[in-house]
Formats: structure tokens, C-alpha cells, sequence
């Protein structure tokens, strides 16, 4: 259920939808990491649901002290209005045993937004592909989308998931399957999506767990070939962390496991900093955290 956070409801008709599934290395979310803080996206609400497991935290996406200590929450709206574009972060994992109904929860959501598509970012083990899948970007989508975005495709040169046999070199009469391990929903919504004439499509890498912000790079950039989102390609240092451009202040955001690396440098004799710390490596987690933040978050778990 979505809860706004603006004292009027917000309006999502004929807007994009952008959304991760919680996947291998998180590419999903820390894609839309870089979305919302590149388009310095504004909140709009939280999706409520029990869903997901339970957890809270300061905002990871703060330009100062003023917005830093802001409460949020595991599933949050943004959106930028002027693109017409909203994005739901998924910071949480799934509670086993209730991605049916998580995805109930957010087809009924979509439905009743009037969202004009849905856009799904997500990844899979890169290790599991086979030989015609060496190169890394995949997309789905469904046949309601599919119709509209045919010349699109057809410029962007994108090549759709391959169905692979479910072993292959075993049986080699096996009909071919779509297979998306370590995809976590994705592969579920994309059959909700064709069955229920949903207008939604995936765009998907193929990965490894490991510094995976190259490759949430790399899967914004292909959104934004199709979407347009930006001029030009999304680079690091140009737009995502220009404040490291700055020379009086300190680095601004830390990648999750540089703060082990520091912990055991610096031989911080805090159990709490650790505690923290290992919860950053949880895929539950968006990897913008503010350096001043990380010690007073800590004291308070």
C-alpha cells in the first residue's frame, strides 16, 4: 500500500515507473541509487507493506545536516515530475515465502497508479549464463509494452533474454525456459506482467558479486538510452559525486566495504561501528552512506 507523505495524494498517471529487484551484487538498487540522487529526485511516500524485513535508517541520499537525520524506511517513492518519471528503492530483502504477495501488493499499486509503463532493473549470476549469453545486457518485455517499444529496440540494438534448456548438454530435447537465477522477482513479475497485459519490461546484467557500482553504471546508462533521462552518459565524477570536486570538503560518500577496511585500520574498539558496518554488506542496503553519519547511526542500534 502506497502512503503519501505530502499533505495531497500524489499523482502517478502516465508516469514511468522505475523500480529494482533485490538481485545478485544489488545492481537493481544501487542503479536507482544513482537515479534519484543524479535527478535529485524529491520523496513522495513510502509503500507499506510486511513484505519486506523490517529496518530503518537515516537518509542516504542528504545534501546537509538539515535533511540528514530524516527517517526512511525499506520501500520509498520518489519521483521527478518534470520527466514524468517515478522510483520506487527496495532497500529491504523479501521475507521468504512472500514474494507472491509482494508482487500482488505492487501489480495492484501499478494498476491503480495509471503508471504508463514499468521498468524493472535487475541482474542475474553471470557465472550460470551460457556461450550466447557472453555478452552482459538482457531485457524483457511484455507484449503490451513490446508492440509500442519495437522501434526502439530495433535502434538500441538490445538482444532479449534467451530461453536456455533447463540443463543444458543433458537433454537435448528440452524445451527451452526463461531462467534468471539470482534475479530474485524479476522473473515472477515479468510472467505477472504477460499475463495480466502489463506494460513492463526488465533490463537486466549479468554479474558477479564484488564492487558491483560499475555495473549499476553501466545498467543506468543503458536506461537512459532508452528513456532519456540525461544528455549524455552518466560518469562518476561529472554527475553523480560532484561534491568530491570540492576540495574543503571530505569525501562525502563511502562504497559499504571500506568501512570494514577502515574499522580494522583504525582499530576502532566500538562492537557497534562493526554491527553497522556488517549491515551495509546486507543486500538490504543502498551504498550511499554519509562518512559523519556512519558513527552516530552506529550508536544507535
Amino acid at each position: 500500500m502506497f502512503i503519501s507523505s505530502q499533505d495531497s495524494p500524489a499523482a502517478f498517471k502516465d508516469f514511468t515507473l522505475v523500480m529494482p529487484a533485490v538481485a545478485v551484487g544489488n545492481v537493481g538498487q544501487l542503479a536507482v541509487d544513482l537515479i534519484v540522487s543524479t535527478l535529485n529526485m524529491s520523496r513522495v511516500g513510502y509503500f507499506h507493506t510486511d513484505c519486506l524485513i523490517p529496518m530503518a535508517g537515516n537518509n542516504p541520499y542528504a545534501s546537509g545536516k538539515e535533511d540528514a537525520e530524516e527517517l526512511h524506511t525499506p520501500a520509498e517513492v520518489y519521483t521527478a515530475a518534470e520527466l514524468k518519471l517515478a522510483v520506487l528503492q527496495i532497500r529491504s530483502p523479501i521475507i521468504q515465502m512472500r514474494s507472491k504477495k509482494f508482487r500482488q501488493q505492487l501489480k495492484s499499486w501499478i494498476k491503480a497508479s495509471g503508471f504508463s509503463r514499468t521498468v524493472v532493473l535487475s541482474s542475474s549470476h553471470a557465472y550460470q549464463r551460457d556461450d550466447q549469453q557472453l555478452t552482459s545486457l538482457r531485457y524483457l518485455m511484455t507484449p503490451s509494452l513490446l508492440a509500442a517499444s519495437a522501434d526502439a529496440l530495433k535502434e538500441l540494438g538490445w538482444r532479449e533474454m534467451e530461453r536456455i534448456p533447463a540443463f543444458p548438454g543433458v537433454d537435448a530435447d528440452a524445451e527451452p525456459r526463461l531462467c534468471i537465477p539470482g534475479g530474485g522477482i524479476t522473473k515472477g513479475l515479468y510472467t505477472d506482467g504477460c499475463a495480466e497485459d502489463l506494460p513492463l519490461a526488465v533490463l537486466l546484467l549479468f554479474c558477479s558479486e564484488g564492487d558491483n557500482i560499475p555495473d549499476a553504471f553501466a545498467l543506468v546508462n543503458h536506461l537512459n538510452d532508452w528513456l532519456h533521462l540525461l544528455d549524455g552518459q552518466v560518469s562518476l565524477e561529472l554527475d553523480f559525486l560532484p561534491s568530491l570536486q570540492a576540495s574543503n570538503q571530505k569525501q562525502k560518500f563511502l562504497f559499504y566495504s571500506f568501512l570494514i577496511e577502515r574499522r580494522t585500520k583504525q582499530q576502532v574498539e566500538d562492537p557497534n561501528f562493526l554491527e553497522f558496518a556488517v549491515w551495509q554488506r546486507h543486500p538490504s542496503c543502498t551504498f550511499l552512506i554519509e562518512d559523519t553519519m556512519v558513527v552516530k547511526m552506529s550508536l544507535n542500534l
